[in-house]
């Protein structure tokens, strides 16, 4: 056999879906949409939202239709981004499907609602995934991981934590997004002086919002930039 029919030989079909990595924050907390499976393989078991994607389908429309099929969510309004690919043999049990996974972000999200094949839909701490509290199907906890950390990196160099907040935020809020985001509690003076320092990062609307109790808090909108000069660098040996 020459080496053009071995190399045929050993080519199988394989299959290209889509999964998606959603992040959103409820209640002071870091949440990922979850799906509990509604059919084989992994029958009931937490997974990502995703699924085959179909002939003539762009990959990226392929993602927003499993979106909304499986947990009713319009995705054409969230920070929508491609993660990578996922393809190792093993990692689904039907055979060679290579997986796009995409990253997605939004402010408060609402409760999703299952659909298709995705029996219920839901939204689940992050942390009870990377403390392996909740065990997923397929590789789906190496691509939230991934994803964790594309965002924890991102919030370093870009306006990526504005996607987290709503039209117009304060800066209190925006300043949670990276402690939930980070897991680590940030100095409000410092934060305060570093995100308006940073040119185009955000600009004010000049309207205020009136606490239950306390002073009124300026709001903001995202500003014209994307990449963060100076970045706002995480501690730990990571920058403060």
């Amino acid at each position: 056999m020459n080496d053009q029919l071995k190399g045929a030989a050993e080519v199988e079909p394989s299959w290209v879906t889509v999964d998606l990595a959603i992040f959103t924050v409820r209640s002071e907390r870091l949440m990922v949409l979850l799906v509990d499976r509604g059919r084989q393989p992994y029958l009931g078991r937490a997974a990502l939202p995703g699924g085959y994607v179909r002939k003539n389908e762009t990959l990226r429309a392929g993602a927003l239709r499993e979106l909304r099929e499986e947990a009713g969510i319009d995705g054409s309004r969230l920070h929508l981004e491609q993660l990578g690919a996922y393809g190792d043999p093993p990692r689904d049990p039907r055979g060679r499907v290579v997986t796009i996974a995409y990253l997605a972000l939004g402010p408060d999200l609402p409760v999703p609602v299952g659909g298709t094949d995705a029996e219920h839909a839901y939204w689940a701490p992050v942390s009870n995934i990377t403390s392996a509290t909740i065990r997923l199907a397929f590789d789906h906890s190496d691509i939230i991981a991934d994803a964790l950390e594309e965002v924890r990196r991102k919030l370093e160099h870009t306006a990526i934590a504005t996607a987290f907040c709503g039209e117009s935020f304060a800066l209190s809020e925006l300043r949670r997004v990276y402690e939930v985001v980070w897991g680590q509690p940030l100095d409000p003076s410092n934060f305060r002086r570093k995100v308006l320092n940073t040119k185009g990062f955000v600009r004010a609307t000049g309207e205020q919002r009136l606490p239950p109790t306390g002073r009124p808090a300026a709001l903001y909108r995202r500003g014209e930039a994307w990449l963060l000069s100076p970045p706002l660098l995480r501690s730990n040996g990571h920058g403060t």
